[in-house]
């Protein structure tokens, strides 16, 4: 692409594709499993969890609140046996299924929250994208090539980088894209911890424009007012520029004139 003009990068649950009957199902189930049917996190639970900012691995997201149940019941974290390669295992057996071939768990239910068409109006304005998230790199290529129909596309995945809020990803993703470092550079996500991200950016390189841009999960866009307003303050005081209800929200149109406004 000659002369581009902005850098977005999508995180890729909640923003990408719907994961409230996928990951986050089967992060519940993995909570309900391992406390033996005591407890089940409800979906607020989950994104007070995550709106600390540290919890954006859904196994360790899982172990916490195992954690938590038992330390409610007097239990010492200490004396507690979470086995994690079982936990892990279980989780994926929910996720993923148990047919390695086919992949029939709950991730072959996932809703698309973007459409390819989307991709290509901001590749057409010349603006470069690609896709830096927590998900394991099978799940994510799942989504983005069979699902979406990319083809080899920008992606740093669990395996690749350090969790978020760490930037670590964030750059090596800008920098897959395009090594010149004048382009503004747009990170789009769904929790505390995308946004969190954007504002250690800053820290690390700050002679770059950096914009975090919030989008507000499917589960929580159809929640009451308040809790839309809630969350959204949320992402805002943890550094988002803006608030979208859908990620296509994000328009080239959207982009450019930050840029402009921010040159």
């Amino acid at each position: 692409m000659s002369s581009p003009q902005a850098i977005v990068v999508f995180d890729i649950d909640g923003v990408v594709r719907d994961v409230a009957g996928s990951y986050r199902r089967a992060l519940a189930d993995t909570v309900e499993q391992l406390t033996n049917g005591a407890y089940r996190p409800t979906p607020d639970e989950i994104d007070d969890l995550k709106g600390e900012g540290i919890w954006n691995n859904d196994w360790e997201a899982s172990r916490e609140l195992v954690y938590r149940y038992f330390e409610a019941q007097g239990q010492s974290r200490r004396n507690l046996e979470v086995d994690y390669t079982e936990l892990v295992a279980f989780f994926q057996s929910r996720y993923f299924g148990n047919d390695p071939e086919r992949w029939d768990g709950y991730i072959a239910d996932e809703p698309l929250l973007m459409s390819k068409d989307y991709l290509d109006s901001l590749t057409e304005q010349k603006i470069l994208w690609g896709f830096f998230s927590g998900a394991t790199r099978d799940s994510a290529a799942y989504v983005l090539q069979r699902r979406l129909g990319l083809l080899s596309p920008v992606l740093f995945a669990m395996e690749d980088a350090p969790g978020k809020p760490d930037p670590t990803g964030l750059f090596a993703t800008v920098e897959q894209l395009y090594t010149e470092e004048s382009l503004p550079v747009f990170y789009v996500g769904d929790t505390v911890a995308d946004m969190q991200t954007i504002v250690n950016a800053r820290m690390v390189r700050p002679d770059r424009a950096w914009f975090a841009v919030g989008v507000l999960p499917p589960h929580v866009s159809a929640a009451s007012r308040q809790r839309i307003e809630q969350y959204s303050a949320q992402l805002k005081a943890a550094g988002a520029m803006m608030v979208l209800k859908n990620v296509e929200e994000l328009t080239s149109e959207k982009v450019l004139m930050t840029r402009s406004n921010q040159y």
